[in-house]
């Protein structure tokens, strides 16, 4: 049976609607009275794992999962043992690094060395800084990132941006653009090798099916 992780959060819609259009229907995790983890697809071929997006490509690596639906953020910054194979055109948002509006920052390269830098993605914030040759203090932050700077703990921060929405309502502004992020399919490289449980050909419906969606 081939097994699924579904990322809990706003890519859980699309990729559902996504497996529903090559036959896979896990549609009950959309439920809000539903509190199951794992369902079985109807046709008893398929199970999907609801699981945190970070934890996606964990369950992928170490086997749980033949293949999983993920952001590219959560790949850059985890650089998980997982096979990369399409990228699936939905929830696109960028890492940007963001500032006060009232700063006197007008770039990346206008902080300060040494100031620090407010970040849930640790990894992608340190490589960014490396390489503009600028040493800064990076903060692992984990909740609401924003409030780095609001509270001057930070003078910055990375973070992933979708409409800007939540930065303009805190009075902050975006100063670079690291990548842009969208939704990626993911395998377990052994598995996918071996083609277990037909991935080959589910990856080719799915491959498919967003061309479709694009065109």
């Amino acid at each position: 049976m081939l097994t699924v992780a579904l990322p809990k959060g706003s890519l859980l819609k699309d990729s559902i609607a996504l497996f529903q259009a090559v036959g896979f229907d896990f549609s009950a995790f959309l439920d809000s009275s539903n509190r199951q983890l794992q369902i079985e697809d109807a046709s008893g071929r398929a199970r999907g794992l609801l699981v945190r997006a970070q934890d996606v490509p964990v369950y992928v690596e170490y086997g749980q999962a033949q293949l999983g639906i993920v952001g590219y953020d959560v790949l850059r910054e985890k650089q998980p043992n997982v096979a990369q194979l399409a990228d699936l055109k939905f929830g696109g948002c960028r890492l940007s690094v963001a500032v006060k509006q009232a700063s006197p920052y007008r770039s990346a390269m206008d902080l300060p060395p040494h100031c620090r830098v407010a970040s849930k993605f640790v990894s992608c914030a340190r490589q960014y800084f490396q390489s503009l040759d600028l040493p800064v203090d990076i903060v692992p932050l984990y909740g609401s990132v924003e409030l780095g700077p609001i509270t001057g703990m930070s003078e910055a921060i990375v973070d992933l941006v979708s409409s800007g929405r939540t930065l303009k309502e805190n009075q902050l502004i975006e100063l670079e653009v690291l990548y842009h992020s969208t939704a990626r399919l993911v395998a377990h490289p052994l598995s996918y090798r071996l083609n277990a449980d037909d991935i080959s050909q589910r990856v080719d419906q799915i491959r498919q099916q967003v061309m479709v969606a694009a065109s």
